[in-house]
């Protein structure tokens, strides 16, 4: 689905990246976690077909960046972007419609057909949100927005889903809604690959398999999620140390306790 081999990205002189690898097989759903500044938001338009990297390659789908028209390739990929930049006042329902145009507005003439009308009613009941179909984007919740948004990238049936930080801005209740959103969509779609960049543990659904540290622009340590998201290497990843704690699939992450304790607040 996805590989990066040796991949660096500069822009104005800095190096964003350096020297990145990273294979995404069918069915495999990553972790992209790491610090402010890290590089994962970077990493994820290479993975999106949005930028081309200075060094290395990128294939997308079997499709190497640089040989390939991306704009058709985008059409295989599902992104889903918290700050979606809808300013129109649709519906759920035209919110997902969009998904088939490609498009952030509805596009003037243009008619869904019966098999994408079916669609649309498919990934409504999916995502838990067919009861809010005719809701306009500006009354909707964060949560239900971000529900919206995964079934709007489904609409183009992709191969491969990209999530940029989903659960930003969620209390908890909407954050498991969505994590549980997510989770359905791995077992009801098993070929789907996803990529999932987030800053905190507890923002990860179970279907997580495989995780990747980044610090710096750098790859820390990738691999299988249970190797990956141990408390030595997310302290290291995170210059701070850290005790991570996986209990029934989910994780977390908190300070020692003697961190917390001395001299009255964390070190």
């Amino acid at each position: 689905m996805l590989r990066a081999d040796a991949v660096s990205l500069i822009r104005d002189g800095r190096e964003l990246l350096t020297e990145i690898e990273l294979t995404v097989r069918p069915g495999e759903h990553w972790a992209l976690l790491g610090p402010n500044g890290a590089g994962k938001s970077t990493l994820l338009s290479l993975c999106g077909a949005v930028r081309h990297p200075t060094r290395g390659s990128v294939e997308v789908l079997g499709h190497q960046l640089g040989r390939v028209d991306v704009r058709a390739l985008r059409g295989w990929i599902g992104h889903v972007d918290p700050r979606h930049p809808l300013r129109s006042p649709l519906t759920v329902e035209e919110v997902v419609l969009t998904g088939a145009t490609g498009s952030v507005e509805l596009v003037p003439r243009w008619r869904p057909t019966a098999r994408q009308r079916r669609q649309v009613e498919d990934l409504l009941a999916l995502l838990g949100i067919a009861a809010i179909r005719e809701a306009r984007w500006p009354v909707l919740s964060q949560g239900e927005r971000g529900r919206a948004l995964i079934a709007r990238a489904l609409m183009p049936e992709p191969r491969l889903l990209l999530l940029d930080e989903p659960a930003t801005g969620l209390d908890v209740a909407a954050r498991e809604r969505l994590l549980t959103s997510i989770e359905t969509l791995a077992d009801e779609l098993g070929d789907l690959a996803s990529v999932l960049v987030t800053h905190h543990l507890e923002d990860l659904p179970i279907s997580t398999g495989h995780a990747m540290l980044l610090r710096g622009g750098r790859v820390l340590a990738a691999g299988p999620v249970d190797d990956v998201l141990t408390s030595e290497l997310v302290s290291a990843c995170f210059d701070y140390p850290i005790e991570v704690c996986r209990t029934e699939g989910r994780w977390s992450a908190r300070a020692p306790r003697r961190a917390r304790n001395q001299k009255g607040r964390p070190s």
